[in-house]
Protein backbone atom coordinates (compact mmCIF):
# COMPACT_ATOMS: atom_id res chain seq x y z
CA UNK A 1 0.00 0.00 0.00
CA UNK A 2 1.09 3.26 -0.64
CA UNK A 3 0.48 6.47 1.52
CA UNK A 4 -0.49 8.84 -1.24
CA UNK A 5 -3.89 10.06 -2.37
CA UNK A 6 -5.03 11.60 -4.81
CA UNK A 7 -6.97 14.76 -4.72
CA UNK A 8 -8.61 15.28 -8.04
CA UNK A 9 -9.68 19.39 -8.65
CA UNK A 10 -11.02 21.49 -11.14
CA UNK A 11 -8.00 24.53 -11.14
CA UNK A 12 -10.87 26.80 -12.03
CA UNK A 13 -13.46 26.63 -9.07
CA UNK A 14 -12.33 29.72 -6.79
CA UNK A 15 -12.44 27.18 -4.13
CA UNK A 16 -9.89 24.74 -4.99
CA UNK A 17 -6.36 26.59 -3.82
CA UNK A 18 -7.73 26.79 -0.69
CA UNK A 19 -9.46 24.02 0.17
CA UNK A 20 -6.65 21.69 -1.54
CA UNK A 21 -4.40 23.26 0.94
CA UNK A 22 -6.65 21.93 3.90
CA UNK A 23 -6.78 18.41 2.35
CA UNK A 24 -3.12 18.39 2.09
CA UNK A 25 -3.02 19.70 5.55
CA UNK A 26 -4.98 17.71 7.06
CA UNK A 27 -3.11 14.28 5.09
CA UNK A 28 -0.07 15.60 6.09
CA UNK A 29 -1.33 15.06 9.85
CA UNK A 30 -1.95 11.66 9.55
CA UNK A 31 1.20 10.81 7.58
CA UNK A 32 -0.29 10.72 3.76
CA UNK A 33 1.32 12.52 0.99
CA UNK A 34 -0.92 14.02 -1.91
CA UNK A 35 -1.13 14.04 -5.41
CA UNK A 36 -2.97 16.84 -6.67
CA UNK A 37 -4.61 16.02 -10.25
CA UNK A 38 -6.00 19.17 -12.54
CA UNK A 39 -8.92 18.51 -14.47
CA UNK A 40 -11.03 21.19 -15.70
CA UNK A 41 -13.10 19.23 -18.58
CA UNK A 42 -14.32 15.54 -18.94
CA UNK A 43 -11.68 15.23 -21.63
CA UNK A 44 -9.00 15.45 -18.66
CA UNK A 45 -10.64 12.42 -16.44
CA UNK A 46 -8.32 9.59 -17.94
CA UNK A 47 -5.28 11.60 -18.04
CA UNK A 48 -6.21 11.96 -14.08
CA UNK A 49 -6.68 8.36 -13.18
CA UNK A 50 -3.71 6.95 -16.00
CA UNK A 51 -1.52 9.19 -13.69
CA UNK A 52 -2.91 7.85 -10.25
CA UNK A 53 -1.95 4.56 -11.17
CA UNK A 54 1.62 5.34 -12.27
CA UNK A 55 2.54 6.89 -9.32
CA UNK A 56 0.60 4.30 -7.34
CA UNK A 57 -2.23 6.38 -5.15
CA UNK A 58 -3.80 4.04 -3.04
CA UNK A 59 -6.80 6.29 -3.31
CA UNK A 60 -8.81 9.34 -4.69
CA UNK A 61 -10.61 12.27 -3.52
CA UNK A 62 -12.73 13.93 -5.47
CA UNK A 63 -13.67 17.76 -4.88
CA UNK A 64 -16.58 19.23 -4.82
CA UNK A 65 -17.08 21.04 -7.68
CA UNK A 66 -19.84 21.06 -10.40
CA UNK A 67 -18.28 19.39 -13.43
CA UNK A 68 -17.08 16.83 -11.43
CA UNK A 69 -21.32 16.03 -10.27
CA UNK A 70 -22.56 16.75 -13.73
CA UNK A 71 -20.12 13.98 -14.70
CA UNK A 72 -20.14 11.73 -11.91
CA UNK A 73 -21.16 8.55 -13.55
CA UNK A 74 -17.91 9.06 -15.59
CA UNK A 75 -15.89 9.31 -12.74
CA UNK A 76 -17.59 6.56 -10.85
CA UNK A 77 -17.07 4.19 -13.66
CA UNK A 78 -13.33 5.57 -13.99
CA UNK A 79 -12.77 4.46 -9.89
CA UNK A 80 -14.25 1.17 -10.54
CA UNK A 81 -12.20 -0.01 -13.47
CA UNK A 82 -9.16 0.91 -11.76
CA UNK A 83 -10.12 -0.23 -8.54
CA UNK A 84 -9.49 2.39 -6.70
CA UNK A 85 -10.76 3.38 -3.63
CA UNK A 86 -12.44 7.06 -4.22
CA UNK A 87 -14.84 9.07 -1.52
CA UNK A 88 -16.21 12.41 -2.93
CA UNK A 89 -18.02 14.97 -1.35
CA UNK A 90 -21.93 13.80 -2.44
CA UNK A 91 -24.00 10.76 -1.48
CA UNK A 92 -24.74 10.86 -5.34
CA UNK A 93 -21.52 8.90 -6.15
CA UNK A 94 -22.40 5.83 -4.00
CA UNK A 95 -25.82 5.71 -4.88
CA UNK A 96 -24.88 5.14 -8.39
CA UNK A 97 -21.74 2.77 -7.93
CA UNK A 98 -19.31 4.86 -6.41
CA UNK A 99 -17.17 3.65 -3.30
CA UNK A 100 -18.15 6.34 -0.57
CA UNK A 101 -18.91 10.22 0.18
CA UNK A 102 -19.06 12.54 3.42
CA UNK A 103 -20.55 15.71 3.31
CA UNK A 104 -23.14 17.86 3.78
CA UNK A 105 -26.53 16.52 3.73
CA UNK A 106 -28.57 17.65 0.64
CA UNK A 107 -31.43 17.29 2.10
CA UNK A 108 -30.81 19.12 5.10
CA UNK A 109 -29.84 22.48 3.08
CA UNK A 110 -33.06 22.19 0.83
CA UNK A 111 -34.48 21.86 3.86
CA UNK A 112 -33.28 25.31 5.22
CA UNK A 113 -33.38 26.98 2.35
CA UNK A 114 -37.20 26.61 2.28
CA UNK A 115 -36.76 27.62 5.57
CA UNK A 116 -35.33 30.78 4.36
CA UNK A 117 -37.89 31.45 1.79
CA UNK A 118 -40.87 30.97 4.13
CA UNK A 119 -39.14 33.28 6.58
CA UNK A 120 -38.73 36.30 3.80
CA UNK A 121 -42.30 35.49 2.64
CA UNK A 122 -43.62 36.47 6.11
CA UNK A 123 -41.35 39.85 5.65
CA UNK A 124 -37.91 39.05 7.11
CA UNK A 125 -35.69 41.15 5.44
CA UNK A 126 -33.02 38.49 3.85
CA UNK A 127 -29.86 41.02 5.38
CA UNK A 128 -31.73 39.92 8.68
CA UNK A 129 -31.31 36.29 8.16
CA UNK A 130 -28.28 35.12 9.74
CA UNK A 131 -25.75 32.79 7.25
CA UNK A 132 -25.72 29.36 8.55
CA UNK A 133 -23.43 26.52 7.78
CA UNK A 134 -23.98 23.33 7.21
CA UNK A 135 -24.77 20.97 10.37
CA UNK A 136 -26.03 18.32 9.22
CA UNK A 137 -23.23 15.83 7.24
CA UNK A 138 -23.11 12.21 5.92
CA UNK A 139 -20.91 9.74 5.44
CA UNK A 140 -22.40 6.94 3.24
CA UNK A 141 -20.37 3.88 2.15
CA UNK A 142 -21.96 1.53 -0.92
CA UNK A 143 -21.04 -2.26 0.86
CA UNK A 144 -21.05 -3.32 -2.86
CA UNK A 145 -18.14 -1.83 -3.55
CA UNK A 146 -15.94 -2.79 -0.57
CA UNK A 147 -14.17 -5.10 -2.95
CA UNK A 148 -12.09 -1.60 -4.00
CA UNK A 149 -10.35 -1.52 -0.56
CA UNK A 150 -7.84 -4.17 -0.01
CA UNK A 151 -8.35 -6.08 3.26
CA UNK A 152 -4.36 -5.09 4.55
CA UNK A 153 -5.13 -1.58 3.96
CA UNK A 154 -5.35 1.01 7.06
CA UNK A 155 -8.54 2.17 5.23
CA UNK A 156 -10.26 -1.42 5.47
CA UNK A 157 -9.56 -1.30 9.31
CA UNK A 158 -12.51 1.46 9.44
CA UNK A 159 -14.87 -1.07 7.72
CA UNK A 160 -17.64 -2.62 9.01
CA UNK A 161 -16.40 -5.90 11.17
CA UNK A 162 -15.37 -9.17 9.32
CA UNK A 163 -14.44 -7.46 6.19
CA UNK A 164 -10.33 -7.38 7.23
CA UNK A 165 -10.42 -10.62 7.65
CA UNK A 166 -8.97 -13.02 4.89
Amino acid sequence: PTNSIGLLVNPNNQTTEASTRDLQAAARSVGQSTLVLNASREADFDAAFATLIHERAGAIMVSGDALFQNRRGRLVELAAQQKMPAIYGRREYPNIGGLMSYGASTLDQYRQSGLYVGRILKGVRPADLPVLQPTKFELVINLSRLDMVSPDSQASACLPSGRNST
